[in-house]
């Protein structure tokens, strides 16, 4: 099972604060065990939403919008990609994660749709779109 693991972004993460080189190195060490242990695909931090864009949709318009973007608490600051045998061990994991910013955080963990979940709408055509064999 393939799982999102979402740093939230903190007032500090906003700012632009980078972490501490303590800091940044136990997360590299943290990252390192996912690595040898086959967890991890990828992952990365993200600069704040001061340097973001939204993309707005509605229907054919489309809208940029700049940030910063309110509500800090609702914000990705990075995120890992993992290959997990279930939610019971992305949550083994991130229970022993680094705490990845100098105050309170949260790490939401967010399975990924897989294309067998798609069904009877994941036509053969739509398998192939997407570089999924079928078979």
């Amino acid at each position: 099972m393939r799982v999102i693991v979402f740093v939230k972004a903190t007032e500090d993460s906003e700012r632009g604060d980078l972490p501490t080189a303590e800091n940044l190195e136990a997360m590299g060490r943290f990252n390192q065990e996912l690595t040898e242990a086959g967890i991890m695909l990828a992952g990365e931090g993200l600069k704040p939403t001061s340097q973001a864009k939204r993309v707005a949709f509605d229907g054919a318009s489309r809208s940029v919008i700049d940030g910063p973007f309110a509500e800090t608490r609702e914000l990705v600051a990075g995120f890992w990609l993992w290959e997990v045998r279930d939610m019971a061990e992305a949550v083994e994991w991130v229970k022993r994660c680094p705490n990845p910013m100098p105050g309170p955080s949260e790490i939401e963990i967010r399975p990924l749709y897989e294309m067998e979940d798609f069904g009877d709408a994941l036509t053969d055509e739509a398998a192939r779109l997407h570089g999924y064999d079928k078979d």
